[in-house]
C-alpha cells in the first residue's frame, strides 16, 4: 500500500510540474498567515468555463471562508484525480463520468463533493459542410483529441447509446490548443470538445462556418458534467473545511452564471491572454448546464439515485468492471455535497 501511494504521488509531482511549467496563470498565494493554504486545480487549462474559481478568489469568497487558495491550470480529469490523490492538490475539477470510469478501474483515494454541471458538457464537434452531421456519421471518421480526455474516455459509452461501433471511429492524438485549427484546416473530421468550446472552434475557422455539435448528453441525459474532487482523508478528517471551500467556490459559480461578461473580465485579470468575447460566450453557453430549466435543487447538488443510474449505464457499456462492484459511496461523499 505504501509503495502504491508513493507511486501515485510520484506521478502527481511530475504531472503538476508539467502543468505548472506550461502555464504561468497561477492565482492566489496572498501571503496572509491567518489563512489556511489550499491548492486547487481547474479541470483543464484556463478557458472561460473555469472563470468561477477566479471569481471566488477575486470577490474574497475564499478569504472569507478562511482560505488562501492557489489556482493552477489542470490538464484533464485523469491527471487531476492523480494529483489530488497524490496530495499535490487539495481540490480539483473533473468530469464526473470520466471520474467514475477511472475509479472503477483504478483505486485512488479521492471522492466528489459537489457538481459544477448538472448536465454533461462532453461532445464531438465538427463544422458545417464537413463529413459529420449526426452520430451515425462517426464510423470511419478521424477525431482529434488529447489522449485520455473526457470525450475520448466516454466515447465508447456514447457510441453504444448511438448504436454505432466505437472501434470504427479513430481518435487522433493532438494537443488541445491545436484542435480548432486542425478542424478548420480539414486535418481531422471532428474534435473532442465541450459544448462550451464552440465559440473558440468557430472563431478559429477562417471561413466562419457554424459548428456541428453532437452532445453526449443528448443520448445520455443522466450524465453529470464536471464535479468537485477532493481527497478521501480531507473529506473524512476535515469535513468542515471541505464544506466551506465548496460553498465559497459555488458562490463564485453563481456569480459567474449571473453575470458571464463580468466573470470573463475577472478571468482576464488573472489570465491576461483570455479572449473576452470567447470567454463570455463560453459562460453564456454553460449557464443551462449549471442550472437546467428542469432543475430545482441546490447549486452543486448530487442525487445518489442518479449516480447509481450512471454507474449502471457504465457497467452496461463495459466501461466499469466487474458489474455490481461499484456503489455511489465509492465516488461521492453525499454527506458533504450541497443540499436543497
Amino acid at each position: 500500500m505504501r509503495f502504491r501511494r508513493s507511486a501515485v504521488a510520484g506521478v502527481a509531482v511530475l504531472a503538476l510540474a508539467l502543468v505548472s511549467g506550461c502555464n504561468d496563470s497561477k492565482a492566489g498565494q496572498n501571503g496572509d498567515a491567518s489563512l489556511e493554504k489550499v491548492s486547487y486545480l481547474t479541470s483543464f487549462n484556463t478557458f472561460g468555463r473555469e472563470a468561477y474559481a477566479y471569481v471566488a478568489l477575486e470577490k474574497g469568497y475564499f478569504k472569507d471562508a478562511g482560505f488562501d487558495v492557489t489556482i493552477t491550470p489542470g490538464s484533464g480529469t485523469v491527471d487531476v484525480l492523480k494529483l489530488v490523490a497524490g496530495g499535490q492538490a487539495d481540490y480539483g475539477i473533473g468530469d464526473f463520468t470520466a471520474t467514475v470510469i477511472t475509479l472503477g478501474n483504478q483505486k485512488l483515494p479521492v471522492t466528489t463533493v459537489g457538481m459544477i454541471h448538472q448536465k454533461s458538457l462532453a461532445a464531438i464537434v465538427a463544422l458545417e459542410g464537413g463529413k459529420i452531421n449526426r452520430p451515425e456519421d462517426l464510423p470511419g471518421k478521424r477525431i482529434g483529441d488529447q489522449p485520455g480526455s473526457t470525450n475520448q474516455v466516454m466515447f465508447p459509452v456514447y457510441a453504444k447509446a448511438a448504436k454505432i461501433n466505437a472501434a470504427d471511429t479513430k481518435f487522433v492524438a493532438n494537443p488541445p490548443p491545436a484542435l480548432p485549427q486542425l478542424l478548420a484546416a480539414g486535418k481531422v473530421d471532428g474534435i473532442g470538445q465541450f459544448v462550451v468550446g464552440v465559440p473558440l472552434v468557430e472563431k478559429a475557422d477562417p471561413d466562419k462556418r457554424k459548428a456541428v455539435v453532437l452532445p453526449y448528453g443528448n443520448l445520455l441525459p443522466d450524465l453529470y458534467g464536471n464535479a468537485i474532487i477532493t481527497r478521501d482523508d480531507l473529506a473524512k478528517d476535515h469535513p468542515d473545511q471541505v464544506k466551506k471551500f465548496t460553498t465559497a467556490l459555488l458562490k463564485g459559480l453563481q456569480d459567474t452564471i449571473d453575470d458571464p461578461a463580468s466573470a470573463a473580465k475577472t478571468l482576464k485579470k488573472y489570465v491576461p491572454n483570455t479572449d473576452l468575447e470567447v470567454a463570455t460566450a463560453e459562460l453564456e453557453l454553460m449557464k443551462p448546464y449549471v442550472k437546467p430549466d428542469d432543475f430545482n435543487g441546490a447549486l452543486g447538488e448530487v442525487d445518489t439515485n442518479r449516480v447509481q443510474k450512471i454507474i449502471n449505464l457504465l457497467e452496461e457499456a463495459d466501461a466499469v468492471k466487474p458489474k455490481g462492484s461499484m456503489k455511489p459511496a465509492d465516488v461521492v461523499n453525499d454527506a458533504l455535497a450541497p443540499k436543497g
